[in-house]
């Protein structure tokens, strides 16, 4: 035999070792990851939660439980919860329709904003674009969802979201928020990179926003309009507002990064909407990049990463005015909904 037919054949046997090796290795993995998924979550669950005032939210303990769709009872966060039907990456409720956003993984992964009503089945589903990101309902049954198109991160240079609002039929309400006419200090503004993200209503017809431009430099709180179409401009350095229960204040991200750092560094702040006062909750240090819940008029709920646990999360509260520091109310938990009904 040659020595070029020799170097074949050694290559050949070579290469079915490390293929048979590779394929040993994606199959145990595969098997592994199954198996952690079938495993128990080691939670207590209990019935009868959903009965009464409770806080909905995503489980992500780990097991077979991760991503359903859990609740607590209001007065007792950390305790038993009752675990429903649905796995959702987002979700909110007003107890008797839930808007769920989640991932259909395939050969094409898609994604989807879905609409359950209080049995868990669906009423209601339109495409998402890309990677779910948030939702918030109306108290007249509108569904905001927001996706990202590109980029799977705020701090990512580039990102583009979509942003739009449907009836909870199904029916498209406002397009892409994009294309609202913005107005900037009464002027209209066209950047043709402007995202809109983090809608928070006010009522069937008013809402507010975060609007960005990364060309201007520029991240404004909004105030829309679904009737005119509109987004005014109200304050600087607002995101992902979230609407306190009594109307009067905005809880936000506030970034807080040092001068001339390049990523943001996220802290929870309020916004009193008669004043426009802003109060930054120093008492959180950590990086919060989540839109804020209202857990009552006082306190505030949002969720953090585990830094040494991947894929869990907990869901801390922070008094509003700041003068305590945070702790977990909802252990390995995301996207909280309160309902008080």
């Amino acid at each position: 035999m040659s020595p070029h037919a020799t170097r074949r054949t050694a290559f050949g046997a070579l290469a079915v070792v490390v293929l048979a090796g590779t394929g040993w290795y994606v199959t145990t993995e595969v098997l592994r990851a199954r198996a952690e998924q079938a495993a128990p979550s080691a939670v207590e669950v209990a019935e009868d939660v959903l009965d009464g005032p409770h806080v909905l939210f995503r489980g992500t303990a780990p097991g077979e439980l991760y991503g359903r769709v859990s609740a607590v009872a209001l007065d007792d966060l950390s305790g038993p919860r009752e675990v429903t039907p649905a796995v959702c990456d987002r979700v909110d409720s007003d107890g008797e329709t839930t808007v769920c956003l989640h991932t259909r993984r395939g050969v094409v992964t898609t994604y989807e904003a879905e609409v359950l009503d209080d049995a868990w089945e669906p009423t209601a589903s339109w495409p998402l674009p890309g990677v779910p990101s948030r939702t918030r309902l109306s108290p007249d049954g509108l569904v905001a969802t927001t996706a990202f198109v590109t980029g799977h991160s705020y701090a990512t240079t580039g990102f583009s979201t979509e942003t739009t609002v449907h009836r909870a039929d199904g029916s498209d309400v406002s397009g892409n928020l994009e294309d609202f006419t913005l107005l900037v200090d009464g002027e209209p503004v066209a950047p043709v990179d402007r995202n809109v993200w983090g809608v928070t209503f006010v009522d069937e017809r008013t809402f507010y926003a975060t609007v960005q431009s990364q060309s201007l430099g520029r991240t404004w709180l909004v105030q829309g309009d679904l009737d005119d179409r509109t987004l005014v401009t109200l304050l600087d350095g607002v995101e992902c507002p979230s609407l306190s229960p009594d109307g009067t204040r905005l809880a936000f991200k506030h970034d807080a990064r040092e001068p001339g750092a390049a990523t943001p560094h996220w802290t929870p702040a309020v916004l009193d909407l008669d004043t426009m006062a802003v109060t930054v909750l120093d008492g959180e240090e950590r990086n919060v990049d989540d839109q804020i819940t209202w857990l009552d008029d006082t306190t505030i709920l949002y969720g953090l990463p585990r830094a040494d646990a991947p894929g869990t999360t907990d869901v801390w509260a922070l008094p509003a005015d700041g003068s305590t520091a945070p702790a977990v109310a909802i252990p390995q938990a995301w996207s909280p909904s309160v309902v008080r009904g």
